[in-house]
């Protein structure tokens, strides 16, 4: 994997992969992909108690939805624990990591003693060898925990392509525990050794984790590996500034699938939270690649807004390939108990109902007298459109649609059309119940595109069905 640029995406299978996650990911697999380098998925499962295999699915299924693929195959940290022992094993012979033999309650005592004093809690070194410094004998019935022997003095500092400079005092860093008494290795340790042992040359990963960084840089010195670029990324909040939650939108990923939005229009709607490309709105994934800089990402909180989401989608429903698109419209079909197959062709569909619809689902909800036979109409618009009058137009347009040689919108346009010219009607005395016999409402695409897509036998057997 050296060479060249490798990121990485390493989630918690501790809950589904939320909003936050996904553009994370996406921003490391655009930072790897712009610099012709390689994404990598490792699942980060050392919290045994806390991570579930239906987290992990969720993940996989979220990011396959995106279309954020790993370019090697998906590691996992609970199968690496013989190589953290190994690495553990190495740290203490040469003493850069020694046993501590110290309870919980001698913990305890320490913090509040520390607390009492009004200083930092934090370990005071009592079992780390010193030049001079005689330790006692390990007590019976302990088992000690494994530390990082940290710097004590000195700075650590990395330069964040985000936040900029960054610097902290190795005074103010205590001796980490990189392997706990049941002999299970820590996340600052396994993400250090899997970051050099994978190659990982820029890490993008949530500001969250920023305290994290001088830890596992002092851990990578000590391994004498060059630490990767770091670029934290700010949180999202809701519209209103607090943290995002689920009355904002914090939903597992691939809950915006059920809510109907594209997988691409949702990377471009996450690509734009935090970061910006003059007033581009909608960008391919090409475009993505071409344009995205991590170190242009702001240093503020993005802030998650539905209704912007929502019209992100819309354009992008509206300029989108139908043939892209058919295959998640099929998908909302389905899942509302309607086969694609007994009905048109999805991508005529997509096109006739794309300008109107802002989500799959509603585009679904809208199609569903294409695919389904009518079990009835809209009480307000059957009172409002299938009068006597409404109805003698029917019987009278059913005679002139069903002689059509050819059933095409030009010829079904220009039979509606040429009735209502012929009779000196409005085209509203027309169309509207026309509307109302063939698709159950008074709402429906151009009311020659829409008997195109039903079909002839269809729309004369609808027409016969109203009128009687």
């Amino acid at each position: 994997m050296s060479g060249s640029v490798v990121t990485r995406f390493a989630p918690s299978p501790t809950g589904y992969l939320h909003i936050g996650g996904a553009r994370t990911a996406l921003f490391s697999w655009l930072a790897a992909k712009k610099a012709g380098g390689k994404f990598l998925l490792r699942i980060e499962d050392t919290d045994r108690e806390r991570s579930t295999q239906a987290a992990v699915d969720a993940i996989f299924e979220g990011l396959d939805w995106l279309g954020l693929k790993s370019d090697f195959e998906p590691e996992y940290q609970t199968k690496r624990f013989g190589r953290y022992r190994e690495v553990i094993d190495e740290m203490l012979a040469d003493g850069r990591a020694y046993r501590c033999y110290c309870s919980k309650q001698e913990l305890d005592a320490m913090r509040a003693a520390q607390l009492a004093r009004k200083e930092k809690p934090r370990y005071d070194g009592r079992w780390r060898p010193e030049p001079g410094k005689t330790l006692p004998p390990p007590p019976e019935g302990v088992t000690p925990v494994v530390r990082f022997r940290n710097p004590a003095d000195g700075k650590v500092a990395f330069d964040d392509l985000i936040r900029g400079h960054v610097e902290y005092d190795n005074r103010e860093l205590d001796d980490l525990i990189i392997q706990r008494s049941d002999g299970t290795p820590t996340y600052n340790f396994c993400v250090v050794v899997d970051d050099r042992d994978m190659g990982i040359t820029h890490v993008v990963r949530g500001d969250d984790h920023v305290n994290n960084t001088p830890r596992q840089i002092n851990i990578l010195h000590a391994l004498g590996q060059t630490p990767p670029v770091y670029a934290h990324v700010p949180m999202i909040l809701g519209p209103d500034g607090v943290k995002l939650s689920k009355r904002h939108g914090a939903v597992g990923v691939i809950e915006y699938r059920a809510m109907g939005f594209m997988p691409e229009a949702l990377l471009n709607y996450l690509v734009r939270l935090g970061w910006s490309h003059g007033d581009e709105e909608i960008f391919t994934r090409d475009r993505m690649i071409e344009l995205f800089d991590v170190s242009q990402v702001q240093k503020s909180p993005a802030r998650f807004d539905m209704k912007k989401a929502e019209w992100v989608n819309h354009q992008y429903l509206k300029v989108a390939d139908p043939a892209v698109v058919a295959p998640e419209f099929d998908w909302h079909l389905r899942r509302i108990g309607l086969d694609p197959a007994n009905g048109p062709a999805l991508e005529a569909v997509i096109e006739a109902q794309r300008e109107r619809c802002k989500t799959l689902v509603e585009m679904a909800e809208k199609s569903r007298f294409l695919y389904a036979e009518l079990t009835g109409y809209d009480p307000k618009d059957a009172v409002k459109h299938l009068t006597a009058e409404g109805k003698q137009v029917l019987d009278d347009l059913r005679a002139r649609l069903a002689a059509l040689p050819a059933w095409e919108a030009p010829a079904l346009h220009a039979a509606v059309h040429g009735y209502a010219e012929g009779c000196g009607l409005g085209l509203g005395k027309v169309a509207q119940p026309l509307r109302v016999a063939v698709a159950g409402a008074a709402v429906s695409p151009p009311i020659d595109v829409t008997l195109a897509l039903l079909g002839r036998e269809r729309t004369l057997a609808r027409i016969a069905a109203a009128v009687n």
